[in-house]
C-alpha cells in the first residue's frame, strides 16, 4: 500500500505526539535543517508544518493524517472537510476573550471596539454573534501587551488561548467570554479515510494511541491473599473487567492482579491492606486495550 504520509506540528504539539509515537513503538528522527522525519515504519511518512495549516492542508488531500489543535481546524473553517479521529487530550485550553481588569465589557462593547487575535474568522464570528462593532487585527505570538487600560492601548479586546489564565492576569486583563474549547486531536483527510487500506492504518494507530493513553492512567496492583479472605477482597477492588485469580504455590492461598486509576491508588491501597492483602505491589504499564 501506499505510505500514510503524517503531519507533525512544530512546537508543543510536536513534543507531545513525538513522546506518544515513541511509547507506541514508532521511532522518528528530525535531522538538523530538514522538515521531513526518518522512522523505523516503513508504510508511514512524515512532515513537519506550522500548527495553524495542518489541518487546511489535510482538508485539501495534501496528507492523510495530521495532529492539530481543534482551535485551528475551526478557525480555518475546515471543521467539515476533515474527519476526526480521536481527542488525544494534550494541551487543553480555552479561546477566550479578554478586557481589561478596570474595564466594564457591558460598557466597552456599546462603542466600537479593536480586538487584537490570531484568530481572525472565530473572532469574527464572535462579533457577529454578540452583534459587536469590532475591528480586527492579526497578532503573531505573544498577545497580552496588545490591550491595556490606557491611551497607549493598541486594542480594546483580546481574543487568545488560555489553559490556566495565569499569563492573562499577570497582565492585570480578566475573561469576559469564552468561544471555545480546544486540545490536540488526531484528523485524517477524506480522502484517506475512503481508501480502505489507508482507513485500516488509521484505525490501527488509534488502537495504539489509545492503549498507550489508557496505560498512562493507570498502574498494576498484584497482592497475595489468603483463602479466608478471598471472597471479601475481591468484592472490595475495582478492576477494568475483573481482577486475575491465580492460586499460589501449594494450595496457600491466592495471586490477586488488578490495573486500577492512578487516582485510586492512595486510598485503595490501604482498603486492600485491610481486607487482608499482603505482598503488594504497584507497576507501570506500557500499554493497554480495553
Amino acid at each position: 500500500m501506499d505510505k500514510l504520509r503524517i503531519l507533525l506540528a512544530k512546537g508543543r504539539i510536536y513534543e507531545s505526539v513525538y513522546a506518544l509515537l515513541n511509547d507506541v513503538g514508532i521511532s522518528i528522527h528530525l535531522p538538523d535543517r530538514t522538515y521531513f522525519p526518518t522512522t523505523n515504519q516503513d508504510d508511514l511518512s512524515f512532515q513537519v508544518v506550522k500548527p495553524q495549516i495542518t489541518s487546511a492542508l489535510l482538508a485539501g488531500n495534501k496528507a492523510d493524517v495530521g495532529f492539530s489543535g481543534k482551535d485551528w481546524v475551526y478557525e480555518n473553517g475546515v471543521e467539515n472537510d476533515v474527519v476526526e479521529i480521536m481527542d488525544l487530550g494534550f494541551d487543553p485550553v480555552r479561546i477566550v476573550a479578554a478586557i481589561p481588569n478596570t474595564v466594564d465589557f457591558d460598557s466597552l462593547i456599546r462603542t466600537p471596539v479593536t480586538i487584537a487575535t490570531e484568530y481572525q474568522n472565530l473572532s469574527k464570528k464572535w462579533i457577529s454573534e454578540r452583534k459587536i462593532d469590532g475591528q480586527i487585527f492579526r497578532t503573531w505570538g505573544t498577545s497580552e501587551g496588545f490591550v491595556q487600560d490606557n491611551e497607549d492601548s493598541l486594542a480594546h479586546i483580546l481574543i487568545d488561548n488560555t489553559s490556566t489564565g495565569s499569563s492573562l492576569r499577570a497582565n492585570n486583563l480578566k475573561i469576559v467570554d469564552t468561544l471555545m474549547t480546544s486540545s490536540t486531536r488526531m484528523y485524517a483527510s477524506k480522502e484517506a479515510m475512503a481508501d480502505e487500506s489507508k482507513k485500516r492504518k488509521i484505525m490501527e494507530l488509534k488502537m495504539l494511541f489509545e492503549s498507550v493513553l489508557n496505560a498512562r492512567s493507570r498502574v498494576m496492583l498484584e497482592m497475595n491473599v489468603s483463602k479466608e479472605n478471598i471472597d471479601s477482597l475481591i468484592k472490595g477492588i475495582p478492576a477494568m473487567k475483573s481482577p486475575t485469580v491465580s492460586p499460589l504455590y501449594g494450595n496457600d492461598g491466592f495471586a490477586v492482579k488488578i490495573a486500577v486509576k492512578k487516582s485510586e491508588v492512595p486510598t485503595l491501597l490501604p482498603r486492600l491492606q485491610s481486607l487482608g492483602a499482603t505482598d503488594i505491589l504497584e507497576y507501570a504499564l506500557r500499554k493497554v486495550v480495553l
